[in-house]
C-alpha cells in the first residue's frame, strides 16, 4: 500500500509539470556592428514546478555524474616556456590584531560523493539555500532544514543531476535563482522562484548552447542575469524581467569576449550587484585575471570588459574590452596541473584552481563611486598558496582603478586558497578561504576581514576558525571547485559555504555566518547612530533619517528596481536629521528603493508599492 501511495504522489507530481506551458524554442544568429556573432534563443523547455515543500519525500539522490567531475582544461600552449618567479610587494605576513567574533551560525550542510562538491549558497531575509553537485536544500537562518534534501534534477523535469550549481538571492526582486549545467545535449538550466519563498514553486528554464558550458558563474544586474563559462560562450545574459514574470519565451543572448587571455581554462567573472542596482544603461562589467606567465601577456593585470544588451533588438548587443588594468606582481600559476596544495600525512595534493578569479565579482553602488571585490590564489613558492584580493573603484564612469589590494599570507607556512570575498553595506570587507599545510593543519575553513576605516591593503582582524579539518583527502586532487560568500539582506552579515575534510577523508560542506560591525562597534562614526525609516501614507513615501554624523550635504534618492534614479534631492542635515517625501501615487506597482548618503556613508530601504 505504501508503494502504491508513493506511486500516486509521483504521478500527480509529474502531471503538475506536464500541465505547464511548453514554449517553441527559437534561435537566431546575427552579426553586430563590431563583427561579433550574437546568438539569441528562447528556452527549449519551460516548466512551473509544484511548490518544493509539497514534493514527494522519495527523490532520486544518486550521484548520476561521475564521482570525479571532468573539467575542460588544456594547459599546453597557454603558458610561456619560462616563468620567472616574482617578488610580491604587497604581502601581509602578519596577523591582524582586531579580535574576530566566532561564527554566528555554523553547521554542516549537504554532503555528496562527487569530487569536487562545488558548494554554493545565498541568504535571504528568512532562509539560506545551499546547492552542491547533485542536490539542494532550504534551511532557516538558524541552520534547521525546511525541506528534505532534493536532487537538482527535481527542478527540471527530465533532467539529470549534473551539477556546477550556483544559488543567488535576488534582493532587488526578492526572488531566488538556482542553476546547473547539462551535457548531451549541452544546456544551462535556470530556476527562478515564483515568490520570495524558496520552498514554493519555481519557473524552470532550459537553454541550449552549442558547447558544454563548463564552470558557469552568474551575476545579478539591472537588465539581466549575466553568466560566464569555460566555453566559447564566455558572455551570456538571460532576460531577467521576463524570467521573474514566468515568461515561457524569455530570451538568452550569448557571444564571445574578444582577445581573452587564459591558461587553458576560461573563467572571467561578471559584476554581481549586492548593493543598489547600477543605473539603467550601465553595461555589465566582466573581469579576467591575466598572469604574465600566460602566453601573450607581458604584465600581471586585470582585463575588464563591458557587455551591453539590447533586448528589443538583440543584434545590437556587444562585448568590448574597456580597460587593461596593471596590478602589483603576482604568480598565479602552480606546478602539477591539478595537484598543488600539500596536506598532512599523504602525498595527495589538492587543486588550487589556478589562474582564475574566484566567485564572486561583488559590485556595490555607493554615492559618488562603485566598488568591485575580487580574489584569487597566488603561489608563494613550492605550491604554497596565499590569497590575493582587490577592491576596485570607479567614479560612476566605468573607469576602474585599484583602490586597495593585498596578498594575505599571515604565517608563511600554510596554504590559503578557494577564497571568496565581499564588502558589507558599511564598507567593511570579509574574506573566507580553505586552509591546510603539509604537517598539522588538515583542510578546513577560516576567515578574516577589515573595517572600512582601517589602513588600506590590510586584513586587520585575526584569523578565525569556521571549522578545523580532521583528515586529508586521498582519493583525488579535485577540491572545491569554489566557495561562495554572500551578503545577507541586512547589509552587515556575511554568509559563506565551502568544502572541508572530516575524518577518514570524508568531504563535508560548511555553512557559516559572521559580522564585522558588531565586533568592536562599527568603527565608523557615520554609522554608529544612523537610522533610516521609510513609510507610506496618502500617496506619499516618507523618508526620515536620524543620527547623521557631521554637517556635510546628504543626497536622498528614490530608485527603481532597474537602478534608475526616479527622484532625488540634496539637503543639509539639521541636528543629525534629514527628511524628505516622494509622491508615490503616480508610480506603478512594484519594488522601489530609498537611499540616503554622501561620499562617507549610505543607507537604503526597500519599498513595495501595490496597486
Amino acid at each position: 500500500m505504501k508503494k502504491i501511495l508513493i506511486l500516486i504522489v509521483a504521478i500527480c507530481y509529474a502531471v503538475a509539470y506536464a500541465q505547464t506551458e511548453q514554449p517553441k524554442a527559437l534561435e537566431v544568429k546575427t552579426t553586430n556592428s563590431l563583427g561579433q556573432e550574437v546568438i539569441t534563443c528562447t528556452p527549449v523547455k519551460f516548466f512551473k514546478t509544484p511548490p518544493v515543500r509539497d514534493w514527494p519525500e522519495v527523490q532520486d539522490l544518486t550521484d548520476e555524474e561521475q564521482n570525479e567531475v571532468p573539467r575542460m582544461f588544456d594547459m599546453e600552449g597557454y603558458l610561456e616556456a619560462a616563468q620567472v618567479k616574482e617578488t610580491d610587494p604587497i604581502v601581509q605576513d602578519v596577523m591582524g590584531t582586531r579580535t574576530m567574533r566566532a561564527p554566528i551560525v555554523n553547521f554542516d550542510g549537504l554532503s555528496s560523493a562527487s569530487y569536487p562538491p562545488d558548494p554554493s549558497g545565498a541568504a535571504g531575509p528568512n532562509h539560506y539555500v545551499q546547492a552542491i553537485n547533485t542536490r539542494f536544500r532550504v534551511y532557516d537562518k538558524s541552520g534547521n532544514p525546511e525541506t528534505p534534501i532534493r536532487g537538482l534534477s527535481s527542478l527540471w523535469s527530465g533532467s539529470s543531476n549534473e551539477g556546477d550549481p550556483i544559488v543567488m538571492y535576488d534582493r532587488h526582486a526578492d526572488r531566488w535563482f538556482i542553476s546547473q549545467f547539462q551535457v548531451n545535449p549541452n544546456r544551462i538550466l535556470v530556476a527562478i522562484s515564483e515568490t520570495s519563498d524558496p520552498t514554493g514553486a519555481y519557473y524552470a528554464y532550459e537553454f541550449t548552447l552549442s558547447q558544454f558550458p563548463d564552470y558557469p558563474k552568474y551575476s545579478i544586474w539591472w537588465d539581466g542575469y549575466y553568466m560566464t563559462s569555460n566555453s566559447n560562450h564566455t558572455a551570456v545574459v538571460f532576460e531577467r524581467d521576463a524570467m521573474l514574470a514566468g515568461d515561457a519565451n524569455a530570451q538568452m543572448v550569448s557571444l564571445s569576449l574578444p582577445d581573452l587571455n587564459f591558461m587553458g581554462f576560461k573563467s572571467p567573472l561578471p559584476a554581481d550587484a549586492d548593493g543598489p542596482l547600477p543605473p539603467d544603461g550601465t553595461p555589465c562589467y566582466f573581469f579576467n585575471l591575466e598572469d604574465n606567465a600566460f602566453q601573450g601577456v607581458d604584465q600581471d593585470r586585470i582585463k575588464i570588459y563591458e557587455m551591453t544588451t539590447d533586448w528589443t533588438n538583440t543584434a545590437n548587443s556587444q562585448a568590448v574590452i574597456s580597460q587593461t588594468l596593471p596590478v602589483d606582481p603576482f604568480d598565479a600559476v602552480f606546478t602539477g596541473e591539478f595537484s598543488n596544495i600539500a596536506q598532512p600525512g599523504t602525498g595527495q595534493r589538492l587543486d588550487a584552481i589556478m589562474g582564475v578569479f574566484m566567485y564572486r565579482a561583488q559590485h556595490m553602488r555607493w554615492i559618488g563611486y562603485n566598488t568591485i571585490m575580487l580574489s584569487h590564489a597566488v603561489d608563494m613558492g613550492g605550491n604554497r598558496s596565499a590569497v590575493r584580493w582587490y577592491e576596485l573603484r570607479d567614479q560612476n564612469d566605468g573607469n576602474w582603478s585599484v583602490h586597495q589590494s593585498g596578498t594575505y599570507d599571515p604565517d608563511g607556512t600554510s596554504s590559503r586558497w578557494m577564497s571568496s570575498c565581499a564588502m558589507d553595506a558599511y564598507g567593511n570587507i570579509g574574506l573566507a578561504y580553505s586552509i591546510c599545510n603539509s604537517t598539522d593543519i588538515y583542510p578546513g575553513i577560516r576567515y578574516t576581514g577589515r573595517l572600512g576605516t582601517d589602513p588600506l591593503g590590510q586584513m586587520t582582524f585575526a584569523e578565525e576558525i569556521a571549522v578545523d579539518g580532521l583528515g586529508s583527502q586521498t582519493i583525488t586532487d579535485r577540491f572545491g571547485d569554489y566557495g561562495h560568500m554572500s551578503l545577507d539582506p541586512d547589509g552587515g552579515t556575511f554568509w559563506h559555504t565551502g568544502e572541508w575534510i572530516s575524518t577518514n577523508g570524508a568531504t563535508r560542506n560548511r555553512i557559516f555566518s559572521f559580522q564585522l560591525l558588531t565586533n568592536v562597534g562599527i568603527g565608523n562614526p557615520y554609522y554608529e547612530q544612523l537610522s533610516l525609516i521609510v513609510s507610506q501614507a496618502d500617496g506619499m513615501i516618507n523618508v526620515d533619517a536620524a543620527g547623521i554624523y557631521g554637517e556635510e550635504e546628504v543626497q536622498i534618492d528614490l530608485m527603481g528596481m532597474d537602478g534608475r534614479i526616479i527622484a532625488t534631492t540634496k539637503l543639509y542635515p539639521a541636528g543629525g536629521k534629514a527628511s524628505q517625501t516622494f509622491e508615490s501615487s503616480s508610480l506603478g506597482a512594484g519594488i522601489y528603493f530609498v537611499r540616503i548618503g554622501n561620499k562617507n556613508f549610505q543607507s537604503s530601504e526597500r519599498v513595495l508599492i501595490g496597486r
